[in-house]
């Protein structure tokens, strides 16, 4: 069976609010400056890592409705300051490691992990917009890693379709292959050189900064 050296990735750590940020190119709205574009997606940008940073990517926040409510809200708020921009361009492509999301499956084995003697370390997605792919990757550090292939298709500015071709669930010195399933589609609502804010088919949420390393197969 094949095998593979992972680029071991860096014990998770939510962006620290008080980092220096990096905002969206500005756009011409008629409501906003460039500068008040600035201004509000600094503040927004802010609000949002403060309510996610105690979250344990989206694990706690399953048992907290008020929580929840209060973070789509500053998503909700993001999204609006994104509104016209193109979040498909090659500035999508990337390594980007999960903050936070509402997605059941990718919590599930987070947190059932530990029943099968690991833990999930950084869970990735994986995207090249000119090879027109996809990767969804949870990794079990030292050398095991579950990743999802994905073919994808620029639909609009900010939406990208995906079909899964192939799952790949791999250790140390092993690899079972597992079928394909599913396609969709998912709305990139905000993006910026660091942190990009998603929305999907499922009307699931995904909060994720760029990674300091590219994962590789």
């Amino acid at each position: 069976m094949a095998t593979t050296t992972l680029l071991l990735p860096t014990p998770f750590k939510p962006q620290s609010p008080n980092s220096k940020l990096s905002v969206p190119r500005c756009y011409s709205h008629p409501r906003f400056t460039c500068s008040s574009v600035t201004a509000q997606s600094q503040s927004a940008r802010e609000r949002l890592l403060v309510l996610i940073s105690d979250q344990d990517r989206g694990l706690r926040t399953q048992t907290d409705p008020a929580r929840r409510a209060a973070i789509v809200e500053a998503i909700d708020a993001m999204a609006e300051l994104g509104a016209g921009t193109v979040t498909t361009d090659d500035s999508l492509s990337g390594t980007w490691r999960l903050l936070w999301t509402t997605e059941k499956e990718q919590l599930f084995i987070i947190e059932k992990a530990p029943l099968f003697g690991t833990r999930a370390g950084d869970v990735l997605q994986v995207i090249d917009v000119q090879q027109k792919t996809l990767n969804n990757v949870i990794t079990f550090p030292p050398d095991g890693v579950f990743f999802v292939r994905s073919g994808i298709e620029i639909a609009s500015p900010q939406r990208v379709n995906f079909r899964f071709t192939s799952a790949v669930l791999r250790g140390k010195n092993w690899e079972i292959p597992l079928p394909p399933f599913g396609q969709g589609w998912f709305d990139t609502v905000y993006l910026d050189r660091d942190l990009r804010v998603a929305k999907d088919i499922r009307g699931d949420y995904l909060v994720v900064d760029r990674a300091s390393y590219n994962w590789k197969e």
